[in-house]
This record gives structure tokens, C-alpha cells and sequence, in this order.
């Protein structure tokens, strides 16, 4: 039987998101909100999220940190691939965002396939460590165990507030903003 306080889990997410958020724009990666697209959001929910699962479960219990930060640099990943055009981003699969050694340096991999620079990858990496802590911290903080069925749906909804956010870190650097859009004569029918 699965997990089935989606309530809960949704209130979860929610303050996980909003925490986060605010780290991230405290660590100056994001500017205080979510920068998104529907198919980046898509792609995770339709085709990444199962792989990642798998591999983020298989990791976690040894390197809970990187099964939680991965997911970040994933989300980089594929918003990079995005704004680098739909026939580069429409192909790309789970595997291919791996580096030499699979999982274990996909965030080497990533990093260096977006062309970040040194101090970047740096700042990043450590950033990228104080969200997955604070993710860890709210799980325990909501006295949630990672090994139950419970934990499982937590850790699902940690990975994809972090995927969320990743894309969100790698939108801001390529230049993206969320602005207002104002239409001449007050609206759209006008």
C-alpha cells in the first residue's frame, strides 16, 4: 500500500520549497523566487524522476548529501538543455547526464557540460551541500526516518523541490527573470 497523506507531503514540500528558496537566495543563487518552465517540470515528472529515484535510494544511506544535491545539478542540467533548444533537450535521457562514472560524477559532468567556471563550480558545490543539510534537517526536524515508507514519499518530494530548484539556479545564470508582462490598452481583448 503507498504512502497516502498527500496533505501532509504537499505541506511538506511547501515549506521545504519556500526554505530552500530563501537559503538559495541568501547563498546568492536565485533571486527569492522559482524561475520555471512547464516542460522542465514535465521532463522530471515524465521521464527523469523514476531513474533518479532509483539511484538517489540506492546512494542515500552512505551519501545522503549527494543523493539529495544531485538532483540539483540534475535539474541544472536539463534547464541548460532547455534553453539550448528543444531538439538538444527532447533527446536527452536520464543516462545521458552521467559522467565517466555513472551517477558517482554526474555533478562533475554536469557542471562542466554547462560551462561553469572554476569559482562557480566551487560556490555550487558548497551551496548545493547547505540546501541538502537543510533539507536533512527539516526531515528530522518533522522526525521523519528515511528507511519507512514515509520517508520514501519525503525523499521523493526533497528530490524534486531540489530538482526544481536546480533548474531555477541554472535559469538565473543563463539570464532569465520572471517580469511582469504589461499589454498596451489594459488587456489582452483590447
Amino acid at each position: 500500500m503507498a504512502y497516502s497523506d498527500t496533505e501532509y507531503l504537499d505541506r511538506f514540500e511547501s515549506i521545504l520549497e519556500e526554505g530552500l528558496l530563501r537559503l538559495s537566495s541568501n547563498l546568492g543563487l536565485t533571486d527569492g523566487e522559482m524561475l520555471s518552465s512547464d516542460d522542465i517540470v514535465s521532463k522530471w515528472n515524465d521521464s527523469l524522476m523514476q531513474e533518479y529515484v532509483g539511484d538517489a535510494v540506492e546512494n542515500f544511506n552512505s551519501y545522503p548529501e549527494v543523493a539529495i544535491a544531485w538532483a540539483a545539478y540534475l535539474g541544472m542540467g536539463v534547464a541548460h538543455d532547455w534553453d539550448a533548444g528543444f531538439d538538444r533537450f527532447s533527446v536527452r535521457r536520464y543516462r545521458d547526464y552521467y559522467g565517466p562514472r555513472g551517477y558517482d560524477d554526474m555533478d562533475e559532468h554536469i557542471v562542466a557540460a554547462i560551462g561553469a567556471d572554476e569559482a562557480w563550480e566551487v560556490k555550487l558545490r558548497l551551496s548545493l551541500q547547505s540546501l541538502a543539510v537543510a533539507a536533512q534537517g527539516l526531515m528530522r526536524h518533522e522526525g521523519v526516518e528515511a528507511d519507512t515508507e514515509r520517508g520514501f514519499y519525503v525523499l521523493v518530494r526533497i528530490y524534486s523541490v531540489m530538482f526544481r530548484l536546480g533548474a531555477s539556479i541554472e535559469l538565473k545564470r543563463l539570464g532569465y527573470r520572471n517580469v511582469p508582462v504589461g499589454f498596451p490598452g489594459g488587456g489582452i481583448n483590447a
